[in-house]
């Protein structure tokens, strides 16, 4: 199941109370695939939702109707009863004469009715991505003027949506996690938020883990890079003059670098009968490394 369908199975099972249940009713009709004076409809891959669009449209017309498995195995809702239309129109404060598809806020009584109805858009016509992969949650809208009052609804909260254009639609998107967080959780998706949440830190501290062995890889590489090339200087110079040749604060130095590649320069700092920090290891390499150089040429 995906993470989208959890979150509309969790706001299924939210208690509403009636002015809720009102709101949210008339937000899952009202995002609906149609929603005008002729005809009501629905289609959706999840069988639960589309029950819930028929709940909604049995509250207000109460008239029985049930989804229709279509071929490609989605269930479709259609309604062109315009009895029952007229019925729905009349209890969300429209006229069956001119339909313009924006939000009546009449519907909204009290203050909770807004997120009951957010619940209910969401249902309707809402998804959001498994955060484990990625942050987004979008609402997809016939119309701009519904974007426009969706987006003015979210003005009374926290979080700030976008509004974008795509293949004749409207989406009013997040992209923001902490504002996925506070959408969920003012719909009702409690749990689901707080999943998101977990996700989230888990992502965030793999991410951190994953950054620290790349940089540690990347040190680590350098670091072998770096014996490679004083080993290969150090070999010249014992070919070639031998190791007694150099500077008796280099000997030392150098010979521990010939016997063992892999010895790290702060472990070298640490062996050398004459204590030195690291820096002063570098600085001694850079100088068998110049006496290489002359050599060669």
């Amino acid at each position: 199941m995906s993470f989208s369908s959890e979150v509309k199975n969790e706001l299924l099972n939210t208690e509403n109370n009636p002015c809720c249940k009102h709101a949210m009713n008339y937000g899952i009709l009202l995002f609906g695939r149609a929603f005008s004076a002729t005809e009501f409809s629905f289609l959706t891959e999840n069988s639960a939702v589309a029950e819930a669009y028929c709940e909604a449209f049995r509250y207000f017309s109460d008239t029985e109707i049930s989804p229709v498995v279509t071929a490609g195995g989605k269930y479709k809702v259609h309604i062109d009863d315009r009895d029952s239309i007229k019925k729905i129109l009349e209890k969300t404060g429209l006229s069956d004469g001119q339909i313009k598809r924006r939000v009546n806020f009449a519907n909204f009584p009290n203050p909770c009715c807004f997120s009951a109805f957010i619940r209910g858009a969401f249902l309707a016509c809402g998804t959001v991505t498994n955060p484990e992969k990625e942050y987004h949650l979008e609402f997809s809208v016939s119309t701009k003027g519904l974007c426009e009052d969706i987006i003015k609804i979210f003005d009374e909260y926290d979080p700030s949506p976008k509004m974008t254009q795509r293949s004749g639609s409207y989406t009013v998107y997040f992209k923001n996690s902490t504002d996925i967080e506070d959408v969920l959780a003012i719909m009702g998706a409690t749990e689901n938020s707080l999943q998101f949440m977990g996700a989230k830190v888990f992502k965030d501290i793999r991410n951190t883990v994953n950054r620290k062995v790349n940089f540690e890889n990347a040190n680590l590489a350098r670091t072998i890079a770096a014996a490679a090339k004083q080993y290969e200087a150090i070999a010249l110079i014992k070919e070639k003059a031998g190791l007694d040749s150099l500077p008796e604060d280099l000997q030392e130095i150098a010979k521990l670098r010939y016997n063992d590649r892999e010895l790290s320069n702060s472990e070298i700092a640490k062996m050398l009968s004459v204590s030195i920090t690291v820096s002063g290891v570098n600085h001694r390499f850079k100088r068998i490394m110049k006496i290489a150089e002359e050599l060669k040429k």
